[in-house]
């Protein structure tokens, strides 16, 4: 269902390898590494983030978010060549990007946050449609990272539907 399946371990032929930057980048200081729900923890890594990007322009907002995108991209591909596996579970750069493109253009509010944050779990965990195929089509990097922004789309554009129909403010 989710990628979440390879083992938490940092090593590879019993040898245990030195954490690099690369490894605190991706797994976000370390806590792509939790035993459980790596992608839920990656996400909830995402809140203050997304608060922060949330108080520049909205074009500010959205560049932040481009470039987040195209440095998530880059630092997965450098940790799956040292890792020598796709998509680890201590990956959960990919979320954070997700959740700030499921975020984009939306009010800063708690119960926004709150149907965001669930709304993108749902679609990052199951992989409906489309999302399921870049899931499962895509390599490398690009792979990693472009599956939560397709989840982060359809969030967005469900709960921009939500704005317009009144059942969200």
């Amino acid at each position: 269902m989710n990628k979440k399946s390879t083992q938490h371990s940092n090593s590879t032929g019993g040898k245990s390898q030195r954490k690099t930057w690369v490894y605190w980048i991706v797994s976000c200081g370390g806590l792509g590494s939790v035993p459980k729900a790596s992608g839920t923890v990656g996400t909830l890594v995402a809140l203050p983030i997304w608060y922060a990007f949330s108080t520049v322009s909205h074009y500010g907002y959205l560049i932040g978010s481009i470039l987040a995108i195209f440095a998530a991209i880059y630092v997965s591909q450098l940790y799956e060549d040292q890792k020598g596996s796709h998509d680890s579970a201590e990956i959960v750069i990919d979320e954070v990007v997700g959740f700030l493109i499921s975020m984009t253009w939306l009010p800063r509010t708690l119960p926004m946050a709150a149907f965001g944050f669930l709304i993108f779990r749902v679609f990052d965990i199951f992989k409906p449609g489309p999302i399921g195929m870049i899931d499962r089509r895509m390599k490398g990097g690009a792979g990693v990272v472009m599956d939560d922004v397709a989840a982060g789309i359809f969030t967005n554009i469900l709960l921009h539907a939500a704005i317009q129909i009144g059942y969200l403010h």
